[in-house]
């Protein structure tokens, strides 16, 4: 459930904190005030796509956060994801922020993020649905998503079963490409193997032949700085070792007139031969630096060949060495084509068969669901004042040119709504109030099947889907969105008295004038003052006595 949504920023919104609560929050306002601004920060924070536009004139950037508190089910799902990407979860909750700019950023939990970690959260937390969607992107895909949505239908076998069919489909493609493409490519990867094959690289050459080279360039420099240290600590009358040998017979002294101080020669003791050790190892270190003009030239003609391989086939030279051996598998294939081609052909079949069963136990679920999806549409329909009839008509067959990652089904959705006319696609509707309600149905229909597979309390967020109707229809509307809301939180932007009188929380959106800047504000409202604006919406500007009673009367009948 959405608790919280700021925006700093954004639009016509300088700075903006809105407190949701359960149930149906509807937002109203003069047309042009704002209103579907909060639903296109919110849907930036399901990780839409940002544009610098929303950066409100003067400002460096627009900043929207909200705090999401999660039912259990919602909250172990989060929890996974966040723990999967890195991210600390909070107790039932997760805070979203992102930032517009010329380079925008994301955070979860105030944690760095990506904007496909918001995708990834996005369904647990809610869905927006415009008025116009299913013109702009209810298209197949859509269409079998949504009917999955009802079903609980889960492609974890499907998905993975495609893949692999795909990827061995590929490998024999390759290898039965014509002779001279086969002969052209084995000339290019012998060609490479060889190089590859000649430079005999080991890991991790590179980063301890720089080490070596670095050396080898200050040879005289490390030299001169282990023997100098050397001497300070080791050699000489006024080394750190003679200083201490000194000075631990001074103590020897003492300590036979005081015995405590036996502790502190111990310690200067152990000093001096950690002291020597050291002076011991530059020593022998310096020693065995060599200043070696041949040595060094055959380091840095290494590093050059090594370079040339990166920039040829790296970047790191793991990515050359990791090549090489891809390289020699693919010469391996193609020697033993005939052998190959017949195992992985064989292979094709053995997967094939494979994502067939998982596709058509797929489907038949579908074609379960469909049935009962269609039913339960209708009846929606019929309570949003539309005598109508639905269908769902599923087709495709399970030849290997239907096959796709979600199966080999295709949906369309089709409708009558007038008696005695004949099924026409969803997307031919003419009425946009029509669409409006069909999609509400829909919409309400998945929603109560998905509601079966995860828990409740989904932010449902609604822009302007009562587009087009009014009346009883509206009626209807801001009844079926009652209903949701007992589920769900549902968020909706309306311009219908209807639909704002069943309201639980009532935000009006206001554009107001100030020091020559135009800023939108939100705010809650109650009482009079919600009983006032739904009149304004029944009768315009100029409230009356009557718009005032009428008001007071929707409010009182859909409390």
């Amino acid at each position: 459930m959405l608790v919280e949504l700021r925006l700093e920023n954004f639009a016509v919104i300088e700075n903006v904190a809105v407190e949701f609560g359960a149930g149906l929050n509807l937002l109203t306002g003069e047309t042009g005030a704002g209103k579907s601004i909060l639903v296109d920060a919110l849907a930036l924070l399901l990780g839409g796509k940002a544009s610098t536009d929303v950066v409100r004139f003067g400002a460096e950037r627009a900043v929207v956060s909200a705090v999401f508190h999660m039912q259990s089910g919602a909250e172990k799902a989060g929890a996974r994801i966040l723990e999967e990407n890195g991210i600390d979860a909070e107790d039932s909750g997760i805070i979203l922020r992102r930032e517009i700019s010329g380079k925008g950023r994301v955070f979860v939990n105030n944690q760095p993020a990506t904007v496909a970690l918001l995708k990834q959260l996005a369904p647990h937390f809610g869905s927006i649905h415009a008025q116009n969607e299913s013109l702009i992107s209810f298209d197949a895909g859509a269409r079998l998503e949504l009917l999955d949505q009802f079903a609980g239908t889960l492609l974890d076998a499907v998905k993975p079963a495609y893949e692999n069919w795909k990827q061995i489909k590929l490998r024999i493609e390759e290898l039965e490409q014509g002779e001279q493409e086969r002969m052209r490519r084995v000339d290019l990867w012998t060609f490479q193997r060889r190089e590859i094959e000649d430079a005999k690289l080991q890991p991790g050459e590179d980063e301890r032949l720089e080490v070596e080279k670095r050396v080898l360039v200050n040879a005289e420099k490390i030299f001169n700085a282990a023997m100098n240290a050397f001497d300070l600590l080791y050699e000489g009358t006024s080394s750190t070792s003679a200083t201490l040998r000194s000075a631990q017979r001074q103590i020897e002294e003492l300590v036979r007139y005081e015995p405590k101080y036996q502790e502190a020669l111990a310690s200067l003791e152990s000093a001096r031969i950690s002291v020597e050790d050291v002076g011991a190892s530059l020593r022998d270190y310096a020693g065995g630096i060599e200043s070696s003009p041949e040595h060094l030239a055959k380091i840095e003609d290494r590093l050059a060949l090594l370079d040339r391989l990166k920039r040829k086939y790296g970047p790191a030279l793991k990515d050359v060495i990791d090549l090489g051996g891809e390289i020699s598998r693919k010469l391996s294939e193609m020697e033993n084509k005939d052998e190959i081609l017949d195992q992985l052909r064989k292979g094709l079949v053995k997967a094939g068969d494979e994502y067939v069963e998982h596709a058509r136990a797929t489907s038949k679920k579908r074609y379960e669901a469909a049935k009962k999806l269609e039913k339960l549409v209708e009846s929606e329909m019929n309570q949003l004042a539309m005598k109508a009839r639905f269908s769902i008509e599923l087709s495709g067959t399970d030849e290997d040119s239907n096959w796709t990652p979600s199966g080999f089904d295709q949906a369309e959705y089709l409708i009558s709504t007038n008696p005695g006319e004949p099924f026409h696609p969803l997307a031919q509707i003419a009425s946009g109030g029509e669409l409006s309600r069909v999609m509400l149905a829909l919409k309400a229909s998945a929603e109560s099947g998905a509601a079966k597979k995860r828990p409740p309390e989904r932010t449902l967020v609604f822009d302007e889907i009562d587009t087009g109707i009014g009346g009883r229809a509206a009626e209807a509307v801001g009844r079926k969105l009652k209903d949701l809301s007992r589920a769900h939180q549902v968020i909706c932007v309306t311009h219908l008295p209807q639909i704002a009188a069943f309201a639980d929380q009532h935000y009006l959106i206001e554009k107001k004038q100030a020091a020559g800047r135009t800023r939108t504000t939100v705010r809650l409202i109650r009482g009079e003052e919600r009983t006032e604006e739904i009149a304004r919406m029944l009768s315009g500007a100029k409230l009356t006595d009557t718009s005032l009673k009428h008001a007071e009367q929707m409010i009182k009948a859909n409390a």
